[in-house]
């Protein structure tokens, strides 16, 4: 598994060196770079540490949900295995953060199964909390409201019919009648269970606020980045154009929104009459600090954890030589 999520991540580094290729000549290098020189150096630390903040707070998601299905891991195992996923976040729809499921299987025999739905329920609050800025936004702008409710309403049948028990039962019947698929009914029954717990009213409406708070953070980035290029916009309208552009990109599918994201962003921003060179320079800004910062901290982790396992397999072998 790990060799396909490498191979993936590899594709999804060559697809956004070609965007970000197309975005430069698009506006000529020399004014890029010469919009770049103007942002503050100083400004840098302070984006770094919201979008920290971002995944910080997304693991207490993520622990909190493994608490309910009564998963037990330790804390510190927990946090590099939140944070190893986010090296998968230039995935078609984040879906590589299935490797978080694989890490913990690696580490408790605990079947994907039983944890896999909770990177489900993850995408969906996250993206429930980036439809709530982008309605907001989308009332006060009168931009892309149509959009976004079918979007919302997407959301919504898919959360009816993950709670389904009767679309259940008609998956199992069907798979019973074949002797091939018959070896995924525990699994899905694992899954089902496992997304009962996490989908509750209480628990969904709970986390989807955190979800709201972890990504506003991202969005209060963006808006510094704006105002640091003397771009008069306000905190909402940043927020909206952030949560937008990013629901966008993950609709699309393409890893990492890649290209449908940036485009959104850039597109939104000369609509508001801001320069060309200016829009590509904060867009390309905003997504190094964001979701390549993220892959640069899953990377990290990963080789952390890999190193932490390993100190355990020595320290258990000497262990049982004395």
């Amino acid at each position: 598994m790990l060799e396909k999520l490498k191979h993936k991540l590899l594709i999804s580094l060559a697809i956004g060196a070609g965007v970000y290729l197309f975005f430069i000549v698009y506006v000529n290098f020399d004014q890029f770079l010469n919009s770049l020189s103007n942002f503050s150096l100083w400004l840098l630390p302070v984006i770094l540490l919201l979008s920290f903040v971002n995944y910080v707070l997304r693991f207490y998601k993520w622990d909190y949900y493994l608490s309910l299905i009564k998963v037990k891991l330790n804390k510190i195992d927990s946090f590099y295995i939140f944070m190893s996923g986010l090296v998968m976040s230039v995935t078609p729809g984040k879906l590589g953060e299935f490797l978080k499921a694989y890490l913990v299987k690696e580490k408790t025999e605990i079947p994907m199964s039983k944890t896999s739905p909770v990177i489900i329920v993850e995408r969906l609050t996250d993206s429930i909390a980036f439809i709530l800025i982008s309605l907001i936004g989308a009332y006060i702008f009168e931009y892309g409201m149509v959009i976004t409710l079918i979007i919302t309403a997407v959301i919504i049948t898919l959360i009816i019919l993950l709670t389904s028990p009767k679309l259940l039962i008609l998956v199992l019947h069907n798979l019973e009648k074949s002797s091939k698929l018959r070896k995924y009914i525990v699994k899905i029954e694992n899954a089902y269970k496992s997304i009962q717990v996490l989908l509750k009213p209480s628990v969904l409406f709970s986390m989807t606020l955190v979800s709201v708070v972890a990504w506003f953070a991202e969005c209060l980035g963006y808006y510094f980045i704006l105002r640091n290029f003397g771009i008069e916009i306000n905190l909402m309208w940043a927020s909206f154009s952030y949560a937008f552009a990013n629901i966008v990109g993950t609709v699309s599918m393409l890893p990492g929104g890649l290209g449908i994201t940036e485009g959104s962003l850039t597109f939104l921003l000369i609509e508001k009459g801001v320069s060309k060179a200016t829009s590509v320079t904060t867009t390309f800004i905003v997504r190094v600090l964001t979701l390549w910062f993220a892959v640069l901290v899953g990377l990290i982790a990963l080789s952390l954890l890999h190193r932490r396992n390993k100190n355990c397999c020595n320290n258990f072998n000497l262990d049982g030589i004395n």
